[in-house]
């Protein structure tokens, strides 16, 4: 199989101009059992697996939080595990992160990997397999990972949103692109809001205020908005910090389907960047697409999610492999 092609032609692309259907240049410097051909840490993946099974089977959530962690290392300065970095003023402490989950399970994969592999597998490439082995367990196809990367050695909050949580249309489009990827990227990636929820803070402008108008979003269905509303009472009530699943339907199963996509079609879409996916043509040909095949989105989604695994890694003599994923070496109280 070829690495620049892990997941065949592009799923949509007639619908998408100029739709990528390889990986990103920097790819070119990853390998496929990279740890294996350097007889360095044949088993990794097996370890990572694992892990991964056995926190799964006690918490489901694992699979949103860290493919949410991916996406928020990824996205902002490459695929680093910069995101893991404690520190006053790192990535992690930036307002848009501040949510962000799954860095309890990244350290026990970690700590399982160090004591077989010391020194060897980096933290970047341990999320990228946890991350798609999480996705397998919640039913997405177990798409091959390159290995190869490096840690990163710095980590400084940013004060960019995530086009994924906050940022919409042709804003999170041009978001993407800036980073690489494209609209095909784009509408697949939204995709992973089939799992997971969101606070009752993030969509109270939709169900009540939306642009200052003192109304609703009109785009949103008078059935999703009444449910809505009742789980997310105004802004003074209690309630307001509530969470609510970002797909109803596979709710706490956390089961990763193509619902979201139907959701969309059907004006039942909770965060309004998701809704947005049919303002644009070739997104909203993708919502259709999808919604009509599940099977078509899992291949495209094995793909863009490599594809955003990819961005500006570091490898060779670039940064380095960290024993621990909070502290990068030179940094690490626990090293002597």
């Amino acid at each position: 199989m070829d690495d620049g092609n892990l997941c065949g032609d592009g799923v949509g692309a007639e619908h998408v101009r100029g739709a990528a259907v390889t990986l990103p240049p920097d790819a070119k410097l990853l390998k496929r059992h990279f740890y294996k051909k350097l007889n360095t840490c044949a088993n990794v993946e097996a370890f990572v697996t694992h892990q991964v099974k056995l926190w799964w089977d006690h918490d489901k959530t694992i699979t949103p939080k860290l493919l949410k962690l991916l996406y928020a290392d990824c996205m902002v300065n490459g695929c680093d595990a910069s995101i893991l970095l404690d520190g006053p003023v790192t990535e992690k402490k930036a307002s848009q992160n501040l949510g962000l989950g799954g860095f309890i399970p990244m350290d026990k994969i970690k700590t399982v990997v160090e004591a077989r592999c010391p020194g060897v597998v980096s933290c970047a490439d341990i999320l990228n397999l946890a991350a798609r082995d999480a996705l397998h367990l919640a039913g997405a196809p177990s798409y091959p990972v390159l290995l190869g990367r490096r840690d990163g050695v710095d980590s400084k909050a940013t004060s960019v949103d995530l086009p994924l949580s906050s940022i919409s249309g042709e804003k999170g489009l041009a978001f993407f692109r800036s980073k690489g990827l494209d609209a095909q990227d784009y509408a697949t990636l939204l995709g992973s809001h089939n799992l997971g929820k969101t606070h009752c803070a993030y969509i109270y402008d939709r169900l009540y205020n939306f642009k200052k108008t003192g109304k609703p979003d009109p785009s949103m269905s008078k059935s999703t908005l009444d449910k809505l509303r009742q789980q997310c009472p105004d802004k003074n009530n209690s309630l307001n910090d509530q969470t609510v699943f970002l797909t109803e339907k596979n709710g706490a199963n956390y089961r990763f389907t193509n619902a979201y996509y139907s959701n969309v079609l059907s004006h039942d879409s909770v965060l309004r960047v998701d809704q947005e996916l049919l303002h644009n043509y070739n997104t909203s040909q993708l919502v259709l697409e999808y919604a009509g095949s599940l099977e078509q989105f899992k291949r495209q989604f094995a793909l863009s999610i490599n594809r955003m695994g990819s961005l500006k890694v570091l490898t060779g003599k670039q940064g380095e492999i960290r024993r621990n994923c909070h502290f990068t070496n030179k940094n690490n109280p626990y090293i002597n």
